[in-house]
């Protein structure tokens, strides 16, 4: 707990999962050019961590305002878990690593651009922070976990693109009471039925397209929403 900095050597070719799992007093990282890969969750529970910079010479990875992305910044792979308030991602990430905002608590709102076709699994898990989350109509699946455990999401757009949304995607997510779901035929998405498990889901809102209200009365995941309402927009 009491490491507050780490230089990793320039021999280093692989940071390991959990390598720097709950050093809670790490606040910055420098990653030299030797390092090809990354195992999941290298950096989790890190509260203080506040910085992720690269060597200007690595091959594989980069950094931004000291979070981790790959060289050519067309995937976002960490945010430091003790970064704050609000956080937008460049345009030029089409893909979110699984577990990339993983326990980002101090973050208040995650802007996703419509460049982005995929969200990995966990990527926003336990970010409890978030208050409202809007997934762009480029993305067709919602992997297992992604919002899981956001206890302060109080609401979501979920786009038309999608076609496919996986176990746990908004468990946990207690205080949600209101979901936009501008998916047109519901019947053709792929829905695992614990999607919404621990959401309260007789006090959620739940607004639907036009002429699409009638299936989502009679659909095993959706008809257990005590109020599903024509959306105004």
């Amino acid at each position: 707990e009491g490491l507050t900095s780490i230089d990793i050597p320039n021999s280093v070719t692989s940071i390991g999962e959990f390598a720097f799992g709950n050093c809670t007093g790490l606040t910055s990282i420098v990653i030299p050019n030797s390092v090809t890969d990354i195992g999941y969750y290298a950096f989790s529970f890190c509260k203080g961590l506040t910085s992720i910079s690269v060597d200007p010479n690595n091959l594989n990875f980069s950094s931004l305002d000291g979070v981790l992305y790959d060289k050519e910044k067309t995937k976002i792979i960490k945010v430091p878990c003790g970064k704050t308030g609000d956080f937008v991602i460049p345009n030029s990430v089409i893909s979110i690593a699984s577990y990339s905002f993983s326990y980002c608590t101090g973050l208040t709102s995650i802007v996703i651009p419509n460049s982005v076709t995929s969200i990995g699994e966990g990527a926003f898990i336990y970010c409890e922070g978030l208050t409202s989350i809007d997934i762009p109509n480029s993305v067709t699946d919602i992997e297992d976990s992604v919002f899981e455990g956001c206890i302060g999401l109080t609401s979501i757009v979920i786009p038309n693109s999608v076609t496919n949304i996986e176990y746990s995607a908004f468990k946990d997510c207690i205080k949600l009471n209101r979901i936009h779901c501008q998916i047109k035929n519901i019947k053709n998405v792929k829905i695992k039925t614990n999607i919404f498990k621990g959401c309260d889901l007789s006090n959620c809102i739940l607004s639907v397209p036009t002429g699409a209200d009638n299936d989502y009365k009679h659909h095993p995941v959706f008809s257990k929403f005590k109020n599903i309402v024509i959306d105004e927009y």
